[in-house]
């Protein structure tokens, strides 16, 4: 049994690595050519994968050309803003769709995951007219107007709440406490872990966001990292060492997101697809 154990780990190791190879190769290419001539990178016979010598000033020429303190302010500003909103709008609402009972409750919930059917394109003309006239148009708060709900929160957080024995609540209200006090001091405090991963999905959603920042900040200053890569890519098609080395550095804030948070993020989602 010991033997047959370990062969099912070994092979099921070996099938995680090689699944996981399409997603490491892509990076690896991006950091390898990031360093590279743009002579190598055009070379096809013999094809260079290793630089010869690493080029270092490519990161400089980018820190120059790109005002990277400003895209990672108006970036972690919206990303800041985004996730806040989507915890506090997602948790109430998730809560009530799993816990309390009201007219239309089965309706509006389906309302909710039939927005998560339809592309967010489709949403992008209205969003935008509201935008205009509210005239928040190249500012922060245009920027986290299509976050400031979230249906995928919704659902996600109802199934925590759903997880959750009643006993706790009969508990609190035995103890004095109505709804808004049962689910602030007990209710939201015990899924901690799908707050945290609802967190890392709002905070990566924002900031790989490419088409609403172009359209609702078109000014430079206004703008957020994935949109001055675009910008970027247009006018530098054939440089692509500065191409790679400019999303190199804009990868860095979500890999040490995930690295410090992966625990959480795991847990949140392994829980979330169940039901009491």
């Amino acid at each position: 049994m010991k033997s047959k154990s370990k062969t099912n780990k070994a092979i099921t190791y070996v099938v995680l690595i090689l699944a996981s190879i399409p997603m490491i190769v892509p990076f690896l290419w991006m950091l390898l050519t990031a360093f590279k001539t743009v002579a190598e990178t055009m070379q096809v016979d013999p094809f260079v994968i290793v630089p010869k010598k690493w080029q270092v000033e490519n990161f400089g020429n980018v820190v120059k050309a790109m005002d990277f303190v400003r895209l990672y302010a108006n970036t972690l500003a919206m990303i800041a803003i985004r996730v806040v909103l989507a915890l506090i709008t997602s948790a109430i609402s998730g809560y009530a769709f799993a816990r309390l009972e009201f007219k239309g409750k089965k309706i509006m919930f389906g309302i909710v995951l039939l927005q998560m059917m339809i592309p967010v394109q489709i949403f992008i003309i209205p969003q935008y007219i509201m935008v205009s006239n509210l005239h928040w148009t190249n500012s922060i708060l245009g920027l986290v107007f299509p976050g400031m709900v979230s249906a995928f929160g919704t659902f996600l957080l109802r199934q925590a709440f759903m997880q959750l024995p009643r006993d706790l609540e009969d508990a609190a209200r035995l103890d004095g406490c109505n709804i808004p006090q049962t689910f602030l001091y007990i209710m939201a405090p015990l899924t901690k872990s799908s707050l945290v991963a609802l967190s890392i999905f709002t905070a990566v959603f924002a900031y790989k966001d490419l088409m609403w920042p172009m359209i609702v900040c078109p000014d430079n200053k206004a703008t957020t990292l994935a949109s001055a890569l675009a910008k970027m890519n247009g006018q530098y098609q054939q440089k692509y060492p500065e191409l790679m080395m400019a999303a190199l550095i804009s990868c860095v804030p979500m890999i040490i997101l995930y690295v410090m948070f992966q625990k959480q993020f795991i847990e949140g989602i392994a829980t979330s697809g169940s039901k009491q």
